[in-house]
């Protein structure tokens, strides 16, 4: 293959390390209150954080899902919110290796893999609506070149006026009928500065608002025929699925992590009471370093469709949701009352450890696929 080109190789753990700590660290408290670091995240990506599972993106053309995993759990260590930031630009980037559209994975995904372009994924309405939870919010008629979508998507992350997502419309036929059958639903590549697309900021939330999360409004936006990455989606979600539900492992991982440091850090001090306390520090990292173990056996069969091994990894992700609920209360405990200061990251971390456990697919979410797939047969 001859010399690595430096702009395709993949960040390095220390060189990781250092950059979150130079661009990240410093921003964490205002991104927490708001502020979207735009700025860090193509840093990140100009230096590989973002490429790791993309095969087509690297130098020795090997897919490593365990080494994007693992660089957002070192950005997670840091910032729960940025991790997030980091999985949707990673998703957005898969959505377009695995889709069907040659001139997006030429003159786009070079772009995502590097940070110069910053990526959303609007598939939490859709995922919702692929487990029976919620009816799909967007719709597309077919028109000469492409097709014309509207509706409305209340929340999809990490965006900007130049940013692109992801997302699924379900089609209409010329009676304004919608397709019947299966897995029949279009995926396509959204961009955010197209004419018909409405951004509209919302409310507050407890955590992350520095995620770039906005409602959107569609009012018949023309998607190019070579902006669709699937038409059917079927067989493209089979593909996909798997590792848009691994990665989010990373995020959890990285808020785990921290908390881990945090208790540390308060033992200390605090040592001869907290070890009163359930789940510490050395318990808690013994979990995480277990569960990391099975994501990477997960990890190698990634594009693997069956509903068996989709059973495996949700089951992994409940793991990482509920392991990431108990590290981030276990680490309020132990910093006690000075973990409830507003300037305590233990605050902070619980928040965002409740975030892992709600956004999509959430706990609820989780548990009800694995009963579906179980009451099917599924082993």
């Amino acid at each position: 293959m001859g010399a690595i080109d430096t702009e395709l190789a993949c960040i390095d753990p220390a060189a990781l390390a250092a950059t979150v700590e130079r661009e990240l660290d410093p921003l964490v408290g205002r991104i927490d209150r708001g502020l979207y670091p735009a700025a860090a995240l193509r840093a990140l990506g100009a230096q590989g954080a973002f490429r790791h599972h993309l095969a087509t993106q690297r130098p020795d053309g090997r897919r490593d899902l365990v080494g994007a995993i693992d660089a957002l759990g070192a950005i997670g260590r840091s910032c729960g919110s940025s991790a997030f930031m980091g999985w949707c630009q990673d998703a957005c980037a898969w959505y377009v290796e695995q889709g069907a559209s040659e001139t997006l994975r030429r003159e786009l995904l070079p772009k995502l893999a590097s940070g110069e372009v910053l990526g959303g994924t609007g598939m939490s309405n859709p995922m919702k609506y692929f487990a029976s939870i919620e009816r799909l919010a967007l719709q597309g008629t077919r028109v000469p070149g492409g097709w014309r979508v509207s509706g409305r998507l209340p929340w999809v992350s990490n965006l900007g006026p130049d940013h692109v997502f992801g997302t699924a419309f379900m089609p209409l036929g010329p009676d304004g009928a919608p397709r019947t059958g299966a897995g029949v639903e279009v995926m396509a590549l959204v961009r955010c500065d197209w004419p018909g697309v409405t951004m509209t900021e919302v409310p507050p939330f407890l955590a992350m608002d520095g995620t770039g999360t906005y409602g959107l409004a569609f009012d018949e936006v023309f998607v190019p025929d070579d902006h669709v990455l699937a038409d059917p989606i079927g067989p493209w979600l089979k593909r996909i699925r798997n590792g848009f539900v691994l990665m989010q492992v990373g995020i959890g991982a990285g808020i785990i992590e921290g908390c881990v440091a945090l208790m540390r850090e308060s033992n200390l001090r605090l040592g001869h009471v907290n070890a009163f306390l359930e789940d510490g520090p050395d318990q808690i990292e013994d979990e995480l370093g277990a569960l990391h173990d099975r994501v990477a056996v997960l990890a190698d069969a990634v594009l693997d469709p069956a509903d068996a091994r989709f059973a495996e990894v949700l089951t992994a992700r409940l793991m990482a949701s509920e392991l990431t609920l108990r590290a981030t209360q276990s680490a309020m405990l132990h910093t006690g009352a000075g973990g409830y200061s507003l300037a305590s990251p233990a605050q902070r971390r619980l928040r965002e450890g409740y975030f892992v456990a709600i956004v999509t697919p959430a706990i609820k979410h989780l548990r009800k696929e694995l009963d579906r797939l179980m009451s099917a047969g599924v082993r």
